[in-house]
């Protein structure tokens, strides 16, 4: 039987992982899917052509830096139904991309650690259960735990530093996104960027090409 991966050890440090395209790659199988599931979900829902469906998908996403809180603001979207409808993926433990060492990763790290992800619950936990390591978390704080104030919205995280009751500044938020990451930085949490990308902003304190090299960060 594999170790419990949730030990904290006695370490005060608090560790924040976004989901998709952070602990896993999304953006292979998972993303090209959902977008243009919501693609169609906008088109059926507010009868538009696939382009104009398209460009709003996005404009809302360069906004807000989530389709649904447009979609929700300015059509009255039900987010349940929204969600539901374009995360169901009945092959996703073929989209899934494993990721080796990432449980000894996990554990490596001393602290409590937890999921913040603008992905629905049900949506989060079937991909930490392909990926064999929803036991390491004590929490996955999704869009529905923020009341739909998804990243990187601050009230999703202060909500999230309420339910855990601790301070900004003991957190470090591992994220692909920047926006996300400069809400964190603004908060006073420690900025972990997950990109390929070489050049990193000045609210990112560091940047690793992947979860993986948590192992050789010195913090």
């Amino acid at each position: 039987m594999a170790a419990n991966c949730s030990a904290s050890g006695r370490s005060a440090r608090v560790w924040i992982f976004d989901l998709d395209d952070t602990l896993h790659n999304a953006s292979a199988h998972i993303f090209p899917v959902m977008n243009r599931t919501m693609t169609k979900y906008i088109m059926d829902h507010l009868t538009l052509d696939e382009t104009a469906a398209h460009q709003l998908r996005q404009h809302y996403w360069r906004i807000y830096g989530a389709t649904l809180k447009g979609l929700m603001r300015h059509h009255g979207t039900s987010p349940h139904h929204f969600l539901e409808e374009t995360h169901k993926f009945l092959d996703l433990p073929e989209m899934v991309l494993e990721v080796k060492r990432l449980r000894h990763t996990l554990q490596s790290l001393s602290g409590r650690k937890l999921v913040f992800t603008n992905a629905p619950k049900s949506y989060a936990m079937r991909v930490l259960d392909i990926l064999g390591i929803s036991d390491c978390f004590e929490l996955v704080f999704s869009v529905e735990s923020t009341k739909f104030h998804a990243k990187p919205s601050v009230r999703g995280f202060q909500m999230l530093l309420k339910t855990i009751k601790v301070k900004a500044s003991d957190c470090t938020m591992l994220e692909d996104s920047l926006p996300a990451l400069m809400t964190a930085k603004r908060l006073g949490m420690r900025t972990i960027w997950v990109s390929k990308k070489l050049q990193k902003p000045n609210f990112v304190d560091y940047r690793l090409s992947e979860v993986l090299a948590l192992t050789h960060l010195k913090l």
